[in-house]
């Protein structure tokens, strides 16, 4: 052992002399019964080993020892005996040690004699420094001698056998050496040039430091605790300031950290602290036993100071504090722990290594002791409670901007695994105190302690339960500790195996620049997602783990390292207003395109991951509870998501159930799918070799949409026997299509061109349930021409699959249910138009219904059923129209009025004539759906027939209106119309409905044989009219008559315009065969008088021809 490496071991000596000397007032050790020396020799030899003192107090004392044959007492010294009598209990005076160690634990405020304080101070010295008590040390310790080998074999007469005690003070079991080494040890540390060497080590240090007089009656000799406490607060300083402190000499820097180890074990033995602490600990530590461990829980502050330096040396070496290293030995031991001697001492004596050294085993299912831990919670709590305890921390705060953000990270991180505040929530006092009323509402099933609180915690985060401090102080913790998937205890435990076996990870305490922890868990919510096919999967637990740690970022930001990383500058350049709960992860979507690329990569790929499984949005999934649990509850239990809960959502966003913040959250999920056809998860399963092999340049959903679905509308036309697009492709774009359908912003080709139309007619209409495509087709006349013409290009496509009108399969869900249930998804208006006017007709059905007709009326485009019927009727009569046609404008019914007027003229192929017929019969009910008469006849339908329009009965009485009031219409547009319509009445009896249901029952009795049509119905009623022994319904006959009055109005006023109208006037005429006899009578009449004619011409040129 190197000479004076430790306390001048004479500690033990001074035991002995003081037990002889002091043996009224104390029990007789059983070991003394063997020492030889008489009472009166020892007596001897301790006043030969007192120097003879430098004044008359000294030499007094010595005088008056040798007086005494009883012993000598430094109660008797006349040095001292005032002090004595004043300061110490008359019951002590009799004990030289009960006297020492009265006067030297004296209080601040009390004043001793310099005369006794020189008497006290010699008195100690040669009780430190003669080595004849070694002897006396030997007896008293007998049986320990015997147990510590290397305390028997140290070399004797230099002090090293009580040093060797001191050290192992804790493993000495004899009361007596025990009760005195540690009573004598108080001695020693009551003045720093007691101790064996300190002095020599560390006096340039202590001048250059000017932390105390080393001459002797420069300062108070009992208060040089002061000088090893400015030591110590020097040694601090270098650690936390590096270069910019003084650097105190190695061999004064192991003696300082020497003489805390050694005054580790009572707080007495510390002599700054023990004064700076002492009323402190009387007042709130009375009956705790005395240790620094205890003592930390004093920290007033009067004793602040102190207890820190104490505790920043701790941190420095372990050893520091008796009981860590006492209650941890066999388990640094045990697990490898110790002091290497291929590291530097400064490194693994840290505390921080020592916890993370015991941590490790923890976390690998190894056991520690239960003192080991307990101690260990304490100082990990300690670490928490006061960054400047790290020195790395305090460092780097103090170092140039711009560099102090990553070595502070890296320092806090350092300090968050050494204290593994995640394993045990209690160690963040902070947390622990603000999140106290959470965890006993809403973590009460949880034991106290558990790791599984912080998740809980994390669960109510942003919720009611939680509170605004606790909410700071967990995301603070949080903030790190996603940072490093070690310190999450739950994850690392069911993670570790799989992180080792996928990932290559390093230990718990250790680190590899290949895989930083932060890379890890990327690494392990990779491989959480890969399908059977593709192998090397987590384990299920490992999987629901890296789920709930998902889901706990979604929650933050922050909370993701690797997205504010890469995103930190588009944070502050597109979202600094966007602090709210979420609001940051969705404005970064929201400008996914404007990202740069490392941001712009980071949240795509954690997009396109909540599409396979949206329950990693906590605070979405929090909001939609009510909806998950009443509509998808099936497919929320599955342990495998795989996008189906994020489609159940859509598909009910309109239900009762679903509030304001689950579907502004899950449109919000729809905008942001529109960007990227792979952040729809089942669409990019179901179709990524179709686009890649159909639209392989293409990325935005929307456009993806649109060329997989032009491209099976092709080859559905052209009869293509082989789709190139893939069945399992067209099933899922077919629901894409439908859920796009339901919000304008979902098709951002359509949203772009008819924004500034929106603010103008539809800025008091909210999105969803398409409505502001419906206020769009409402205002569609006053739109711009680009706006427009989408609104026509989406009505066509519309008309032609009904199914992808929101509007109409939302109102009329009930009756396609109830009418249409065997009815293809393209004919279902057809059928819904079929069931328009039966009774069961929901009202806001028939008027969606109306609606949709009107529209189709407007255009044949619109109208497929009748474009196909009369794919070679239009352009046959109707040419002229077509070639004003546009893309950009409807015809306003132009050309089904063209068609209405063939109809007429029974010049239409048999299935053009059905569909106008239809057409003919529908619009005579309801007049809007003659866009023709409706333009033409606005103002005079506001003149004549308000009351009936008003009524919106929709049995005809608006046209029958007009009808009657034929002659009072004043302009010349809206009377062709009433004409036209006449005409049309004369050719099909069902285009007249008031007639029709005037005459029901006569139609049934006269001419229940004749085939509807053509005017032939309406012929036979005619013919029924005028013949008298038929007795037609009055109404009916009154009707006719009518009738009959309005077509020969019609007749002068709109006479033929040419043969062909004037024979089928006469065809369609009700006087049809007496116009025809007439006309044969006519012909007949011309043909006679041709013939006489000839007679008389051809004997004329005979009688010529005589001549």
């Amino acid at each position: 052992m190197a000479a004076c490496g430790r306390v001048q071991l004479l500690l033990l000596l001074l035991l002995l002399s003081l037990c002889l000397l002091t043996v009224q007032a104390l029990k007789p050790l059983p070991g003394f019964g063997n020492v030889h020396l008489p009472a009166a020799a020892m007596h001897q030899q301790f006043r030969a080993a007192l120097p003879n003192p430098g004044n008359n107090a000294a030499a007094a004392a010595a005088s008056s020892g040798s007086r005494r044959p009883t012993g000598w007492k430094l109660a008797e010294e006349q040095a001292c005996r005032d002090d004595v009598t004043r300061l110490c209990p008359k019951h002590s005076w009799t004990n030289n040690l009960s006297v020492l160690e009265c006067l030297q634990d004296k209080k601040e405020d009390t004043e001793i004699a310099a005369d006794c304080n020189h008497l006290l101070w010699n008195y100690k010295l040669n009780l430190t420094t003669d080595p004849k008590f070694e002897s006396v040390a030997l007896e008293v310790c007998t049986s320990t001698m015997l147990e510590l080998k290397e305390c028997a074999d140290e070399e004797r007469g230099k002090g090293y056998l009580m040093s060797c005690l001191v050290d192992h003070r804790a493993n000495i079991t004899e009361r007596q050496c025990h009760q005195y080494i540690t009573k004598m040890t108080s001695i020693i540390f009551s003045d720093y040039r007691l101790i064996c060497g300190f002095m020599d080590k560390c006096r340039e240090d202590i001048n250059t430091l000017q932390c105390g007089s080393i001459a002797v009656g420069e300062k108070d000799l009992h208060s040089q605790g002061e000088v090893i406490a400015c030591l110590e607060r020097a040694l601090v300083r270098e650690a936390e300031q590096k270069d910019k402190a003084h650097q105190i000499k190695d061999e004064c820097k192991k003696a300082i950290m020497r003489v805390a180890e050694l005054s580790a074990d009572d707080f007495h033995l510390d002599r700054y602290l023990y004064f700076s602490c002492r009323d402190d600990r009387e007042r709130f530590c009375e009956h705790v036993r005395v240790s620094f461990s205890n003592s930390f829980l004093s920290s007033m502050h009067t004793c602040r100071n102190a207890l820190t330096t104490r505790q920043k040396l701790i941190a420095q070496d372990y050893k520091v504090s008796y009981s860590l290293a006492k209650a941890c030995k066999a388990d640094l031991r045990k697990y490898h722990c110790n002091p290497d001697t291929s590291m530097p001492r400064a490194r693994e004596a840290r505390l921080s290594f020592l916890l993370l050294c015991l941590e490790s085993a923890v976390h690998r299912g190894r056991t520690v002791t239960g003192d080991c831990q307990g101690e260990m919670l304490d100082y990990r709590r300690m670490l928490m409670e006061d960054f400047s305890l790290s020195p790395e921390i305090v460092l780097v705060t103090r170092g140039d901007k711009g560099t102090v953000d990553n070595l502070c990270q890296t320092a806090l991180q350092t300090l968050i695994q050494s204290a593994d505040p995640g394993a045990d929530y209690r160690i963040d006092r902070a947390l622990n105190e603000a999140c106290e009323s959470v965890i006993q509402t809403a973590c009460k099933h949880i034991r106290s302690g558990d790791p599984m609180i912080l998740s809980c915690l994390m669960e109510h985060l942003y919720t009611e339960k939680m509170v605004q401090d606790c909410e700071h102080s967990l995301l603070e913790l949080q903030y790190f500790i996603s940072r490093d998937w070690k310190l999450d205890p739950i994850l690392y435990r069911k993670c570790q195996n799989d992180a080792s076996r996928l990932c290559y990870t390093p230990g718990w305490n250790e680190s590899s620049e290949l895989m930083p922890p932060g890379a890890v868990f990327s690494c392990l919510y990779r491989h959480a997602y890969r399908t059977e096919e593709q192998g090397r999967r987590l384990t299920r637990d490992c999987k629901v783990e890296v789920q709930r740690i998902l889901h706990q970022r979604a929650l933050d930001v922050k909370l993701d390292p690797e997205l504010q990383k890469r995103c930190m500058t588009d944070l502050g350049k597109w979202c600094s207003e966007k602090t709210d709960t979420g609001q940051e992860l969705e404005c970064l979507q929201d400008h996914l395109e404007e990202l740069v690329s490392n941001c712009r990569d980071v949240v795509g790929n954690l997009t396109e991951l909540e599409s396979e499984d949206i329950q990693i949005e906590a605070l979405l999934i929090r909001a939609c509870e009510a909806v998950i649990q009443s509509h998808c509850h099936d497919v929320a239990d599955n342990q495998i998501d795989m996008g189906n809960l994020l489609e159940c959502l859509v598909q009910n966003k309109h239900q009762r159930e679903m509030n304001d913040k689950c579907a502004v959250g899950v449109t919000h999920f729809q905008l942001v799918q529109m960007k990227d056809f792979r952040f729809s998860y089942k669409f990019k399963m179901a179709c990524k070799e179709d686009v890649l092999k159909l639209c392989p340049n293409i990325k935005k959903k929307a456009d993806v949409v649109i060329c997989l679905s032009t491209t099976v509308r092709n080859d559905t036309l052209q009869d293509v026997k082989d789709q190139r697009v893939s069945l399992k492709c067209r099933k899922q774009l077919r629901v894409e299509e439908l859920e796009m359908s339901e919000d304008i912003r979902l098709e951002p080709e359509l949203h772009d061109a008819c924004k500034k139309d929106i603010n103008k007619f539809c800025s008091s209409v909210a999105y969803g349930n398409a409505q502001i495509i419906e206020c769009l087709k409402e205002n569609k006349k006053q739109l711009s021409q680009v706006c427009h013409q989408k609104i026509f290009k989406l009505q066509e496509t519309e008309m032609m699959d009904p199914e992808l009108d929101y509007q109409l399969m939302r109102v009329c869900k009930q009756m396609i249910k109830r009418f249409c249930t065997e009815s293809d998804a393209k004919n279902m208006l057809q059928c819904l138009k079929l069931n328009k006017n039966s009774e069961l007709m929901d009202p806001k059905c028939k008027q969606m219904i109306t609606k949709r007709q009107i529209t189709q009326n407007t255009d044949y485009r619109l109208n497929p059923v009748l474009r196909k019927a009369c794919k070679a009727d239009i352009p046959k009569f109707c040419q002229s129209i077509l070639g004003k046609a546009s893309d950009a404008n409807e015809l306003e019914g132009q050309v089904i009025s063209c068609l209405k007027l063939k109809y007429a003229d029974q010049r239409l192929s048999g299935d053009c004539e059905d569909q106008i017929r239809v057409i003919l019969q529908e619009s005579a009910l309801d007049y809007r759906l003659d866009p023709q008469l409706q333009v033409h006849c606005r103002n005079e339908i506001t003149r004549l027939c308000a009351e009936e329009a008003a009524a919106q009965e929709q049995t005809g009485q608006v046209e029958e209106c007009l009808k009657n009031n034929l002659l009072k219409i004043k302009q010349d547009e809206c009377k062709t119309e009433v004409l036209n319509m006449l005409k049309e009445s004369k050719a099909d009896i069902f285009v007249d409905p008031v007639l029709h249901t005037a005459c029901a029952l006569d139609l049934k009795h006269h001419c229940a044989a004749i085939n509807p049509g053509r005017g032939r119905q309406m012929s036979c009623l005619m013919e029924a009219l005028q013949d008298k022994q038929v007795r037609l319904q009055p109404e009916c006959k009154r009707r006719l008559q009518d009738r009959v009055d309005m077509w020969s109005y019609a007749a002068k006023v709109a006479p033929a315009e040419g043969f062909s109208d004037l024979a089928v006037q006469v065809m369609t005429s009700p006087s049809k065969n007496y116009i025809l006899f007439m006309i044969a009578l006519a012909v007949s009449l011309l043909f006679l008088v041709g013939l006489l004619c000839g007679r008389i011409t051809k004997r004329v040129t005979r009688e010529l021809k005589d001549r």
